[in-house]
């Protein structure tokens, strides 16, 4: 007989009984606010755990967007033969007029410590700074029955009757050897042979260079670049110094399409158009070495003269230049040192590298130049040798004279890339009274453009 106890069970109790055999089913939580502070837990330790990563992702994304703006090349870069209208031609920094700087000895200065506008108008030229250099007068050899002389002196002397061409006759090599030898009068080759030899400009043209004491001057050849107009010159400036760019029917018939029409008194602008006529070489390269080198034989009557290339924009006022760059540091030759390299082997290497001369002719130029005893250095009395040279600011001396004229040859014989030449011509004539200004002081001088569309080649009638 089992005894049994009965226990009592509520309805509550029964709940509760139910509850317990039962597994509730949640009711899945709906997004809304109570959901939030679990995110930003989320994302805070994520940004916790990976901040160093974050930090680059800006300079990253930065440097794709240049790596592609800068991949997109202009029409005018990748080669195009294109005219732009004036809109279009005025880059960002064209008529930039602020000053570039550098900082030296923790300190920021300007690349170019140029003198106010009021004592820039107070200026008198000084005297000549000319060194004590060898050559008193400077000859130039011609075949019109004599040769021309610095003054009014002449001197008659017939030159070789085999010519190299009729612009600059020919040179034979124990004459360009006998060129570095200078005495008392150099005797030299500078273009300009002979009469027929081209290069022609008016007559007009002619009076009105012979009227010029300082000279600014650029060319374009081939149509290749626009005509920009100087800034930042004083008032007084434009009473003392002419602005010439040479031209030829190329760029004339190009720079019209642009509507840059020469005027009635030969100027656009403040550049007095010079249009050249017959211009001596098929590379129009070389004849734009023409008037970058022997500016004192266009401008026989100019005291200084200072060169720019097309590609820039002329921006300071140049009896102030002159006054910074050649009587300041007691100098008849200013010119910037070249930005990338220093030797004249290695910018070799480089000229065939960019394809801007055959491989054949630079050998042919470095092997004379290794038989001249010419050291692969870079460096010279403590600067760099090599030179940038897209701006030359001189005084017309009998030193820097000569220096020119035997630099245009050297570059008429070899390649017309004359980065070449300038230390080897430097070397050689061991010129005083150089002044190599560094690359940023020539930043300060111009604003770079770049050229604007191909060169046309020269096409020369057959008949």
């Amino acid at each position: 007989m089992l005894n049994s106890i009965s226990i009592p069970v509520s309805d509550d109790d029964e709940e509760v009984a139910g509850r317990t055999r039962i597994r509730p089913r949640h009711r899945r939580k709906k997004p809304g606010p109570r959901g939030r502070p679990d995110l930003l837990q989320r994302a805070a330790r994520v940004m916790i755990r990976w901040w160093p990563a974050l930090l680059f992702l800006p300079a990253i994304a930065l440097l794709l967007f240049e790596s592609l703006r800068l991949g997109r090349k202009p029409p005018a870069e990748a080669g195009a033969n294109l005219v732009t209208s004036a809109k279009d031609e005025s880059p960002r920094n064209l008529n930039r007029l602020d000053p570039t700087t550098r900082v030296v000895s923790g300190v920021r200065e300007p690349c170019l410590k140029i003198l106010s506008w009021e004592k820039i108008g107070d200026l008198e030229f000084p005297v000549s700074a000319e060194h004590d250099f060898p050559a008193k007068k400077v000859i130039y050899i011609t075949d019109i029955g004599g040769q021309h002389v610095e003054g009014n002196d002449t001197s008659m002397q017939h030159g070789d009757a085999t010519r190299f061409n009729l612009f600059t006759g020919y040179q034979t090599l124990s004459e360009r050897e006998e060129s570095f030898k200078v005495n008392e009068n150099a005797v030299v080759h500078c273009g300009f042979y002979s009469e027929n030899g081209g290069f022609k400009i008016s007559d007009d043209d002619k009076k009105y260079m012979l009227t010029c004491k300082v000279a600014v001057s650029t060319c374009a050849f081939g149509g290749g670049d626009n005509l920009y107009q100087p800034i930042g010159m004083t008032e007084a400036s434009l009473k003392k110094v002419c602005y010439v760019a040479f031209w030829d029917e190329i760029t004339l018939a190009a720079q019209e399409k642009e509507g840059k029409v020469i005027g009635e008194n030969h100027m656009i602008g403040k550049w007095r158009i010079v249009v050249v006529k017959d211009l001596p070489f098929s590379d129009q390269r070389l004849n734009g070495k023409i008037p970058k080198m022997l500016s004192h034989r266009l401008f026989p009557e100019a005291r200084y003269s200072i060169w720019v290339d097309s590609k820039s924009q002329f921006r300071r006022d140049p009896i102030g230049v002159l006054e910074a760059l050649l009587w300041r540091t007691n100098s008849v030759l200013a010119i910037s040192e070249h930005g990338a390299r220093s030797s004249l082997y290695d910018e070799a290497k480089a000229v065939v590298k960019k394809h801007k001369a055959t491989p054949e002719e630079v050998e042919i130029q470095l092997r004379q130049y290794r038989l001249d005893g010419i050291p692969d250095d870079k460096s010279l009395n403590g600067k760099k040798a090599l030179a940038e040279a897209s701006v030359i600011v001189r005084e017309h001396t009998p030193s820097t004279n000569t220096f020119m004229c035997l630099w245009f040859n050297e570059v008429v014989r070899f390649t017309s890339r004359d980065q070449l030449s300038f230390p080897y011509v430097l070397r050689r004539l061991k010129l005083p009274g150089i002044n190599m200004f560094p690359v940023c002081t020539r930043k300060d001088l111009v604003n770079s453009i770049g050229h604007t569309r191909k060169v046309k080649p020269l096409v020369r009638q057959v008949g």
